[in-house]
């Protein structure tokens, strides 16, 4: 018997003025998967990211996660349906630690917040020291968020996201702002937290080096739609794509 996919995007259509942002778009990710979208600045794979995940709206289309609906639901009600993502700018909060950035989402993922219970204090605690371990922060665990490296924030921000428990995950470009020598060494980490926590992973990516290396299937973006999908060396192979995404 077939298996349902995870996630369906289908016939997704989203215009801004004469800007097809999304035209059609379908994408299927199946459970375990890893899934890199690729192409040009513009192509809409940002915005297919934010219709998943509920920042924007589809003017047609839907997107079923695990056979639901989640067209149009805000943003936190996809998070507790199981979905989370990270962010290509880090979206976390720079004056408190790292280990209190989890505790928040946390406390999101609960649907709980007690001002009065200082954050440290929370009976999970050790939930998240253990995911800080699988990420490899353990030893930024108190340190404060703007202290660190513009690498050790996309961690955070990506360990953020799994501390929801999400049974899927969107990351927006995660090497981006990271240097060649970080980049293999922040996915090495995600790739492993993914597999610890049976996450299936959808990521926007420039870095073909990188796609080709994590990713066990590739979607090219052009003008809104979804214009090839294959394994890496499929697609990377193509000449198109290497011409008009990859540069060669």
């Amino acid at each position: 018997m077939t298996q349902r996919p995870v996630l369906e995007a289908r016939n997704l259509r989203l215009h801004f003025g004469g800007v097809a942002a999304a035209d059609d778009a379908s994408l299927s990710v199946a459970s375990g998967q890893r899934v890199a979208i690729i192409g040009p600045n513009g192509a809409g794979k940002t915005t297919f990211i934010n219709i998943c995940t509920g920042y924007l709206k589809p003017q047609s289309g839907s997107v079923l996660f695990e056979g639901r609906e989640m067209t149009g639901l805000a943003p936190r009600r996809i998070v507790r349906n199981g979905i989370a993502r990270s962010f290509q700018l880090p979206q976390l909060f720079l004056d408190i630690t790292v280990l209190e950035n989890l505790l928040v989402a946390l406390a999101a993922r609960e649907g709980i917040w007690n001002s009065w219970m200082p954050l440290e204090r929370h009976g999970k605690r050790d939930e998240m020291l253990d995911l800080l371990d699988v990420i490899g922060l353990t030893d930024a665990a108190h340190r404060l968020t703007r202290e660190l490296p513009e690498g050790m924030r996309k961690l955070v921000d990506i360990a953020m996201a799994l501390a929801l428990k999400p049974r899927l995950i969107f990351m927006d470009e995660p090497t981006s702002g990271v240097s060649t020598q970080e980049k293999f060494t922040i996915m090495d980490v995600v790739i492993r937290a993914l597999e610890q926590n049976a996450t299936t992973a959808v990521f926007v990516e420039h870095d073909m080096d990188v796609v080709s290396r994590y990713a066990d299937s590739v979607a090219v973006w052009s003008g809104g739609r979804i214009s090839l999908t294959g394994t890496p060396a499929e697609v990377l192979a193509d000449p198109d794509v290497r011409r008009n995404v990859v540069g060669a």
